[in-house]
């Protein structure tokens, strides 16, 4: 029997990812995006005539029921959420509503449309926002201090109940920071890797950053939707802490990918106020020994690695849109 898998928020990087992975899987794949005009469209374009896509919107229920009927799935993730913490200070509801009550809407389509459905809901560190102990483990208490990690919080503690109350399969990772050269343009890691590969080919002077001491656990996504899967192949549902247990400063990652390149950082870094988070310093880092005695999983590319691979992705890409304005 095919299994088929829909993937909500495919046109993400770990949508994407994840989709490449069911497919080498033999899966048959449909996934589910909001219909706007994004430049995250366009990295679907190699998975053309592999994929099914499909219209919803997590805000919409009638939407959401009508993507499970048509793709009848096996197996539901998802990872569509807003995602960017600081936009979540802008607009708190608009998080609340699609991070969090986005995720009840699919728990109802699931008990409507085929309670055997397996689903994987992308849980987040940022529940522990504040973290109450160092490292967090799956029963570490949640201290979200962001409408994300509220929002994130929320649906976390909803997958459980649904998960006691119906009997449901439905796993949460709890996911710390991951990355990859498909990472969105306004996260940290890609606004660096890009930064510096602009400076490289003379598209750009300096780098403005906020707390450069700011310390991250950062996975690579490719490795991340690995452990997504294996979730949903366990005998039970349980939830699982995703990360590499090491946390790396914003100016490592300076480091690693301007080096890369043959530049010192320190001469094209500044340090711009304007984008000092507040509480910028959460001791964020995971355990995820259950996943590695349960699943069996453990990240396999390095902070290192994956910084080199984003800086590389973004000089190939700059040096293509270079030639073409030539």
């Amino acid at each position: 029997m095919t299994k088929r898998a829909l993937i909500i928020g495919i046109s993400g990087q770990d949508g994407i990812y994840l989709a490449e992975l069911l497919l080498e899987q033999g899966y048959e794949v449909h996934g589910a995006s909001r219909r706007v005009s994004s430049g995250e469209h366009e990295q679907l374009t190699h998975l053309a005539g592999r994929v099914t896509l499909h219209p919803a919107d997590l805000a919409d229920q009638s939407s959401i029921h009508a993507v499970v009927k048509a793709s009848n799935p096996h197996e539901i993730y998802n990872l569509a959420a807003q995602s960017f913490v600081p936009t979540s200070w802008s607009q708190p509801i608009f998080t609340a509503d699609i991070t969090g009550l986005g995720v009840v809407r699919v728990l109802d389509a699931i008990r409507q449309h085929d309670p055997s459905i397996k689903l994987y809901q992308a849980s987040s560190s940022e529940i522990f926002g504040h973290p109450l102990e160092v490292p967090q483990t799956e029963i570490t208490p949640l201290n979200p201090r962001t409408p994300y990690g509220c929002a994130k919080a929320y649906a976390h503690m909803v997958i459980k109940n649904y998960r006691d109350e119906y009997g449901l399969f439905v796993s949460s990772g709890i996911l710390y920071n991951h990355e990859s050269p498909r990472r969105g343009l306004e996260f940290v890691t890609r606004k660096i890797t890009d930064g510096a590969a602009r400076i490289k080919l003379g598209m750009a002077k300096d780098l403005h950053l906020g707390n450069l001491d700011g310390r991250r656990d950062w996975g690579h996504a490719a490795d991340y939707v690995r452990a997504m899967w294996l979730m949903l192949q366990q005998d039970a549902a349980d939830d699982f802490v995703i990360a590499t247990g090491k946390r790396h400063a914003v100016r490592d990652c300076c480091a690693v990918a301007f080096g890369h390149l043959g530049l010192d950082y320190n001469e094209f870094v500044q340090v711009d106020p304007k984008f000092v988070r507040v509480a910028d310093e959460p001791e964020l880092v995971g355990d995820a020994t259950k996943a590695r005695e349960q699943l069996g999983w453990a990240p396999e590319v390095s902070f290192e690695d994956m910084i080199r691979e984003m800086v590389e992705h973004d000089v190939a890409r700059l040096e293509r849109e270079l030639s073409r304005q030539a």
